[in-house]
């Protein structure tokens, strides 16, 4: 496959008879708004995490599907046939036909699709987010949000570039507990922040898993897309049978490990209680050969992260001056008598505050607004995670430069802020 950027041969056709919603663009242009105004999605990567989104997305009342996508022949059906039916209770028993595409340019070209969900692995989010907004459409995207800090960078120019609402995934920013927490360290209740232990799995690893045969409903070709080649082997795509995660996710060129898919959490709630969103650590500290646990970062404050095992997996432990917040999707408590319960006080800094984080997407894509979880802080807290791996892979002290995005005096490291790709793809050709 080349992966030259081109137009694909054709374009979809929607015969006018099977359409129930008539798209916002045929009544009126972009400022048309009535009761039966719908925000028309397309649903990129349709593999396990697809259907939690599809059923989240989809319980935002604007929403309906109109297209789907994938280079498994199998998955692309059986999401078809769900997303149909989330189409029919929507219109009363009413149907709106999912059309399905292979490839996810084709889906792109469709005028009548406002924004699109982009669900692949992190290999090809960059790709795909910047054609989406380059055609247009507005974007959520899973976590973690970029491979490598330049395609990072780089979704972030496009969407701005293109006045695209972009949402990344970091839904933990939607929940109330997360957020009040973040804003107890913000505004000091726990004092002056020390320390941050942030618990989460291993980085990524160099993928050494043998040639299987490539099953026929599945084009390997594009699922490998802009990385370079290696064979295909069923952990890295299970066939639909088989529930586990994909164990993509842990190799080097197609995820980052579970610094990556679980730091985009962990980490990006250490972001926002220090009001890093724009920002990062200054310096990352390696460990001894070969660690997978570790690794320090300073913050330009002074203040200090850790990735760790303190205790609890997938969570977060703030140490303070007057106490200690720790949280995880299980669990919220403080040493500090009744914190976890306490209203933040007049003139205390506030959070962004979302209670739905699909219907903050929503919202923003009719206010043109940004949501709760930007590009730039899903950037931001991807490229973090992306340094941490960059870090245990050298096994060297790293000093960083968020403001430029580029290590200071060190080429090495700064030649793995992108990564080679197959075929042309050049980050500035928006």
């Amino acid at each position: 496959m080349t992966m030259n950027r081109r137009n694909f041969i054709g374009r979809a056709a929607l015969g006018a008879g099977a359409l129930t919603i008539i798209p916002r663009h045929v009544m009126g242009g972009k400022g048309y708004s009535s009761p039966n105004d719908k925000i028309n999605l397309g649903y990129i990567g349709v593999g396990k995490q697809s259907y939690g989104l599809l059923g989240s997305v989809n319980g935002c009342p604007e929403t309906i599907v109109l297209a789907a996508c994938d280079v498994d022949s199998i998955k692309l059906n059986n999401f078809r046939k769900e997303a149909e039916k989330a189409n029919s209770k929507k219109l009363n028993g009413g149907k709106q036909p999912v059309d399905i595409y292979e490839n996810y340019r084709e889906l792109l070209e469709r005028d009548d699709i406002d924004a699109v969900v982009i669900v692949t692995p992190d290999h090809w989010h960059a790709m795909i987010a910047v054609d989406s907004a380059k055609a247009g459409k507005d974007i959520y995207c899973e976590k973690p949000l970029a491979l490598t800090v330049a395609e990072g960078r780089a979704m972030v120019s496009s969407a701005r570039k293109y006045n695209r609402v972009f949402q990344t995934g970091n839904m933990q920013r939607s929940w109330r507990n997360f957020r009040h927490a973040c804003e107890m360290v913000r505004n000091g209740y726990i004092g002056d922040i020390k320390t941050i232990n942030v618990s989460v799995g291993d980085p990524h690893r160099a993928c050494e898993l043998p040639p299987v045969e490539t099953p026929d409903y599945l084009n390997w070709d594009l699922w490998v897309g802009p990385s370079l080649y290696r064979s295909y082997h069923p952990d890295l795509a299970p066939p639909i049978e088989d529930t586990r995660w994909a164990l993509w996710r842990e190799y080097r060129g197609f995820g980052g490990g579970y610094i990556t898919d679980w730091g985009a959490h962990m980490f990006d709630i250490a972001q926002w209680a220090l009001g890093m969103d724009n920002s990062g650590p200054v310096e990352f500290i390696a460990p001894g050969p070969h660690a997978k646990r570790g690794m320090k970062m300073i913050y330009d404050s002074g203040v200090e992260m850790y990735h760790k095992d303190w205790g609890e997996f997938n969570a977060v432990q703030f140490l303070g001056s007057e106490g200690k917040i720790e949280i995880s999707r299980e669990f919220y408590r403080s040493d500090i008598k009744g914190l976890t319960e306490k209203e933040p006080g007049p003139g205390d800094t506030r959070l962004y505050k979302s209670e739905n984080h699909y219907q903050d997407w929503i919202d923003a894509v009719k206010k043109r607004t940004k949501p709760v979880s930007d590009v730039e802080i899903g950037h931001r807290t991807a490229s973090l995670c992306n340094i941490v791996n960059i870090a245990y892979d050298l096994e060297r002290p790293l000093k960083w430069s968020p403001a430029h995005e580029r290590f200071i005096d060190d080429d090495g490291a700064n030649d793995l802020l992108t990564r080679p790709f197959r075929g042309k793809w050049d980050f500035t050709s928006f």
